[in-house]
């Protein structure tokens, strides 16, 4: 039997087909058309499962259950999503509705980034841990919890906005209304928005940089920029980087002090770094992770799913 995971996003809905051993078969998006009514969301949803079955050879009857990883404050008991800012969902049974128009009653939804971690615990980075930590470093800051072999979020399902941890008292603004939240300074948005911070000074006082440079090649300033000049020698691209890892190895740190996790794995966006990134910053994560020399420490690696992480973790809901 295969399951199906789908990443529904504001912008795109993707849906697979997995097998058992999480290999992903066939995968296929559309747009979500994220203004649309909620009825017409569904119908494409409903039809790209049907869609991928048909790719990947296989019927509906070929699928044990179908997961659903949404934007939002999702109900995995009562199989609602409550309420999504992106989305035009209140209260809003999503479950129930794709079983209306598939027939298939094991249907699943988290919350995505929960369903990210999820994916890593299953099948990634932290697969055979009990307790996990994932954070992915994209748009913005997400992150999901694993205790005890389940997804941890919260009584009213909308815990583990790791995010929107204030780590800078009346720092930079931040998207949920509150200022210095960790998502302002170590998303690729806080690192671009470093990076056009320090080309702005550099261009101020004379001061040549290569990030000049590389933001011409690439045509506009991305997470990427400062990283490259910086290990070109760039010493601007190095004042961004050592600021940007400054607060990303505070929240990381602050992290495994809450949870504790066997492992901590880091996606999205500035994960593309790899392992590089992670040597930047451990020496400092042992130095203020609590217990350090006296008690087993956290694993920190980069997670191993890359975008794969929300639609896997989505079709394996519910084992």
């Amino acid at each position: 039997m295969y399951r199906i995971g789908i990443d529904l996003g504001g912008t795109n809905i993707a849906a697979a087909v997995v097998s058992p051993d999480f290999k992903i078969l066939k995968k296929k998006h559309v747009p979500t058309g994220a203004q649309r009514d909620s009825s017409l969301i569904m119908d494409d949803m409903a039809q790209l499962c049907r869609d991928v079955c048909k790719e990947a050879g296989i019927t509906l009857a070929d699928i044990e259950a179908i997961g659903i990883a949404s934007p939002g404050v999702a109900n995995h008991d009562d199989g609602v999503v409550e309420y999504s800012c992106n989305l035009p969902f209140r209260k809003f049974p999503i479950c129930k509705e794709l079983e209306n128009r598939l027939g298939i009653e094991n249907i699943h939804v988290e919350n995505d980034a929960n369903a990210a971690a999820w994916g890593e615990a299953v099948a990634g980075a932290a697969k055979g841990t009990n307790s996990s930590v994932m954070i992915t470093l994209g748009t913005g800051v997400g992150g999901g919890v694993i205790i005890d072999g389940k997804v941890f979020s919260g009584f009213n399902y909308a815990g583990t906005e790791l995010g929107h941890v204030v780590i800078e008292v009346n720092g930079r603004p931040c998207g949920c209304g509150r200022r210095g939240c960790w998502e302002a300074y170590s998303s690729a948005t806080g690192l671009v928005n470093m990076t056009k911070e320090k080309l702005a000074e550099c261009e101020a006082n004379g001061r040549k940089t290569l990030m000049t440079d590389i933001v011409a090649k690439y045509g506009k300033v991305n997470g990427r920029v400062a990283f490259e000049a910086n290990r070109a020698g760039d010493e601007a691209a190095k004042e961004v980087i050592d600021m940007y890892l400054l607060y990303l190895q505070s929240g990381l740190a602050s992290m495994i002090n809450i949870f504790q996790p066997e492992v901590l794995s880091i996606g999205g966006g500035i994960s593309g770094e790899g392992d590089a990134l992670i040597e930047m910053v451990i020496d400092a994560i042992r130095r203020e992770q609590y217990g350090t020399g006296f008690v087993e420490l956290t694993k920190v690696c980069i997670a191993e799913l890359g975008n794969d992480a929300g639609i896997i973790g989505a079709a394996f809901l519910g084992i």
